[in-house]
């Protein structure tokens, strides 16, 4: 489960997505953890804009006592989940989130911080990429999760249990407007070998 990811472009977000730009640029932090705000592209009267939303639906669920308990979904990976499912039905509802590079647990400790260990993944040649992401209101306000898929082979040997779902380029549009069978089978994992890890 992916919970962590950079967002450090260098070029212009609006210009990279060719995305109306937000009206006033909110101080993000560069590294976005669940219930941080991000930036995601979506689409709005046929045009692609930037926003800014809180990382993880809200969603209330069983909790072990029995009880209900609210919880922020980060990462989607049941497509066939009505919740889900009616989310991803909607173009509307669909969005990308930009990313630099994210990371999955390593063992042990950073040497130079002290705090928990991660594997950083990054797409070779390109500044800045984006998940396959949705969005919903939630407790009043805009919030996004995205996808995950079976991981590939450079990233099972680190974290076999899933991989984020990024979008190549040229399926941006097809995400953002396709039908929901042919974006179900977007969500594939991204080639390894245009990858590398650190």
């Amino acid at each position: 489960m992916c919970n962590l990811f950079r967002l450090r472009p260098t070029t212009d977000l609006a210009q990279l997505f060719d995305s109306r730009p937000l009206a006033a640029r909110p101080e993000l932090k560069p590294d976005c953890y669940p219930k941080y705000e991000s930036l995601v592209v979506r689409k709005e009267a046929g045009e692609r804009v930037l926003d800014c939303m809180a990382w993880g639906i809200v969603r209330t669920m069983p909790g072990k006592s029995g009880k209900p308990v609210k919880k922020a979904v980060t990462n989607v990976r049941n497509l066939a989940s009505p919740f889900w499912r009616s989310t991803i039905a909607s173009p509307a509802q669909r969005c990308l989130v930009p990313f630099t590079s994210f990371a999955e647990p390593r063992p042990g400790k950073d040497p130079e911080t002290g705090r928990p260990a991660n594997w950083w993944f990054t797409v070779e040649g390109e500044e800045c990429c984006a998940f396959a992401g949705i969005w919903r209101m939630s407790e009043g306000a805009k919030r996004f999760a995205f996808l995950t898929c079976e991981p590939n082979p450079l990233i099972a040997p680190l974290h076999p249990k899933a991989m984020p779902v990024i979008l190549q380029r040229e399926d941006y549009d097809s995400w953002l407007d396709g039908e929901t069978e042919s974006v179900c089978a977007l969500a594939q994992p991204f080639p390894s070998q245009l990858m590398r890890v650190e």
